[in-house]
């Protein structure tokens, strides 16, 4: 695909466009809801900077536990010659990437932080929970340009030759990452549908982390990228998508029992 483009003179990586992209969206779209719902736009953007420090810290808190692998090479070589040097590369690889779910649970956890400080934010959920897939839609086209998150072999699919991950070149694979993109679009628009009829208010996370948790199980089976990390024949990815399912099913439950229609 094409991972960089040169713009100007200056070469820029097209994940870090879409992902502009994702974030503008998604500011945008939370804004306007916040002006038009007769909010100040303002509590829309310091909640999502603030969140944005979870995102942050958690996908690359989980990248890190994934490769974990990283820690105990450099362990092994202290005393080495070159010992601050691996241990230079082994921060630079970690920082260097980061993981979905590890930022979704880490801007989580500081909404509710962030709830237990201004509960009067709350009204915003209903706002985020569609916000995320539409920014998760950008970040994913990000993937698809940079070969990263790729999939299986597949004779369905294209070849990359200019990944940034060497693995996923000269061989044809399924282009997971439009996929997941087209989940997410679907996702976006579903809770979008269900925040305007006022469905279940101030809840639409859960049904965001039950439907994005379904999805990513099975999509999982389509990813090609096996240096994630696998637990016996499950992805890392299936099994925190499993935990979510499981801790999100009964409030879940006791919503649809309280609102039958």
């Amino acid at each position: 695909m094409f991972p960089f483009i040169t713009i100007f003179g200056k070469t820029v990586g097209l994940y870090q466009i879409t992902l502009l992209l994702g974030i503008f969206s998604m500011g945008v779209y939370v804004c306007r809801l916040c002006t038009k719902n007769g909010h100040d736009d303002s509590d829309g953007i310091n909640f999502l900077l603030l969140a944005s420090i979870g995102v942050f810290a958690g996908g690359h808190i989980l990248y890190s536990i994934v490769n974990y692998r990283i820690f105990l090479h450099v362990i092994k070589n202290i005393g080495s010659i070159d010992s601050f040097g691996v241990f230079l590369d082994a921060v630079s690889l970690i920082w260097g990437g980061n993981i979905f779910y590890g930022g979704l649970l880490g801007g989580i956890l500081a909404a509710v932080i962030i709830l237990k400080k201004r509960p009067q934010y709350g009204y915003l959920l209903d706002y985020i929970a569609p916000a995320i897939p539409l920014f998760h839609f950008f970040g994913r086209i990000g993937c698809f340009f940079s070969g990263c998150c790729f999939g299986v072999e597949s004779s369905l699919g294209c070849t990359f030759h200019n990944s940034i991950v060497e693995q996923a070149n000269g061989i044809n694979r399924f282009p997971v990452q439009l996929l997941e993109a087209f989940v997410n679009l679907m996702l976006f628009f579903a809770l979008d549908f269900l925040r305007r009829k006022n469905f279940f208010s101030q809840n639409l996370i859960f049904f965001y982390l039950l439907f994005y948790s379904v999805a990513r199980f099975f999509i999982e089976f389509l990813r090609g990228d096996s240096y994630r990390g696998y637990f016996l024949f499950l992805s890392t990815s299936q099994i925190i998508s499993i935990l979510i399912f499981c801790a999100v099913i009964p409030r879940i439950y006791g919503l649809i029992r309280r609102n039958p229609r």
